[in-house]
């Protein structure tokens, strides 16, 4: 397994070591005494599967105040993936960083609690995996604009499909503290 950090704190690449041979392939998606090796050591308690259409923008999504910590792949098809620094006392507070994830190189992101996700499918279709560290509240659930100019996030494709959540989405600078984690 190879891990490379990016340019925000704490959020990864990982690339896990696939086995093949004739027959196919087989690989790890989460172990945790490996991952724990990299600081990806929570309790993972909740996970989802998401499929969409080309051009699908879901984003930028985070919880507030159970934030989660998510870790995500895709199992299918290819996603452009982006994770914003969302904690006002970071350094990097407003960044973001993206990576392709697809199914072929089953790589994998972690993106850490204090962090707002988001991503776009690339392909035809695809499949989106995550595993995250507390479950899903509708009450906890919100959002910034994915198209917020201050975090500028330069997404590869025109977006469609956007839900009624992701058009409202305020911008990160209308957020008040007490909205964002510490």
């Amino acid at each position: 397994m190879k891990v490379t950090p990016t340019d925000l704190p704490g959020v990864l690449v990982i690339e896990p070591t696939a086995f093949g041979d004739e027959r196919g392939w087989f690989l790890e998606t989460w172990r945790a005494e490996r991952y724990a090796e990299h600081g990806i050591g929570p309790e993972f308690v909740q996970a989802n599967c998401s499929h969409s259409a080309k051009g699908v923008l879901r984003g930028l999504h985070y919880q507030w105040p159970e934030p989660q910590g998510k870790l995500v792949w895709v199992s299918h098809g290819r996603v452009f993936d982006v994770a914003v620094d969302i904690r006002p006392s970071s350094a990097s507070y407003g960044q973001w960083t993206a990576v392709e994830l697809d199914a072929h190189s089953h790589r994998q992101l972690w993106v850490p609690e204090g962090f707002a996700h988001g991503f776009q499918v690339l392909s035809e279709s695809a499949t989106f995996n995550y595993l995250c560290t507390r479950p899903y509240r509708g009450e906890f659930d919100a959002a910034i604009a994915w198209n917020d100019a201050d975090i500028g996030v330069r997404w590869p494709l025109a977006p469609s499909g956007l839900s009624a959540k992701d058009e409202a989405a305020p911008r990160l600078s209308e957020l008040s503290a007490d909205r964002l984690p510490s």
